[in-house]
């Protein structure tokens, strides 16, 4: 029998566990809080009495140099935002066919297999930097003509090259992680290999992958500035021209802020994503 609640009847109020949870966020904030600010108040009131600090505020922090030099920075970065946005698309596709050749099972097959097993194995082994100058100078100094001996152009490739190895080796082990009965039972009712795959395992595997697919983005933001040493004058080559026109390092401190201002919150929904997909696995 179901007893009628009419508008009026008593909920149910909070239980003396709920209470005191309560009571321990409200004291653990508090708490965190107050050293939070205590830590900021000592380091904003100590730090100008160390010896030599004013040496370091003028060759790091000068206002005026940072004033100065902050909007033609964020200029520069732009081209870094630009080589970033196509650079992205370009690995997240190329990934993905080295992620499937990786996958084959089809032993007529086996030769892209390899291939994508030596790719993967000697992109993740050869520093960034190094694949950067042995495209970006290599290239163009066979003597193309213009415009396909652009810096731009090779660096990018560079960097689609080596982030896709990584990216390829996340694809996989989303696909790794589809348990093999959808496979099984997507097989059973006659679906092919690529049916399976398509229509199967990449929806998931591509949702599952999606917080560290994130964190690679962050980090080609970030690597983007890499190259700067093959000739693009994006943010970094900015800061250093700055840096010998001024003979001081705060534009490198301007830079700093600009990346911190874009990987910051791209890091936090990254974190986000992450701590989402643990509540939904628990």
């Amino acid at each position: 029998m179901v007893l009628d609640q009419g508008p009026g009847a008593a909920t149910p109020g909070p239980t003396r566990r709920q209470l005191h949870e309560a009571r321990l966020r409200r004291r653990s904030l508090t708490i965190a809080t107050l050293s939070t600010v205590g830590v900021v108040l000592a380091i904003y009131l100590l730090v100008p009495l160390a010896p030599g600090w004013e040496r370091v505020q003028r060759s790091f922090f000068n206002g005026e140099i940072l004033v100065e030099t902050f909007p033609t920075l964020l200029r520069a970065f732009t081209i870094d935002v630009m080589i970033f946005l196509w650079c992205a698309p370009a690995i997240a596709i190329w990934a993905l066919v080295i992620a499937l050749c990786r996958d084959v099972r089809n032993p007529a097959l086996y030769p892209l297999k390899l291939f994508a097993i030596a790719y993967t194995d000697v992109f993740r082994g050869v520093p960034v930097i190094l694949v950067v100058y042995l495209i970006g100078f290599g290239v163009p100094g066979l003597g193309l003509p213009r415009p396909w001996n652009s810096p731009y152009i090779w660096g990018s490739v560079a960097l689609v090259l080596t982030y896709s190895a990584y990216v390829a080796e996340i694809y996989r082990s989303g696909i790794e992680s589809i348990h093999p009965s959808q496979r099984a039972a997507a097989e059973s009712l006659g679906l092919s290999q690529w049916h399976v795959m398509r229509d199967v395992i990449l929806p998931q595997a591509l949702r599952r992958v999606v917080p560290a697919n994130m964190n690679m983005l962050i980090a080609l933001q970030k690597d983007v500035a890499l190259l700067s040493f093959i000739g693009p004058v994006e943010i970094f080559r900015q800061a250093g021209v700055f840096k010998s026109l001024l003979a001081n390092f705060t534009p490198y401190v301007g830079a700093a802020i600009i990346f911190l201002a874009v990987t910051i919150p791209a890091t936090r929904y990254a974190d986000r994503l992450i701590a989402r997909q643990a509540r939904a696995r628990s």
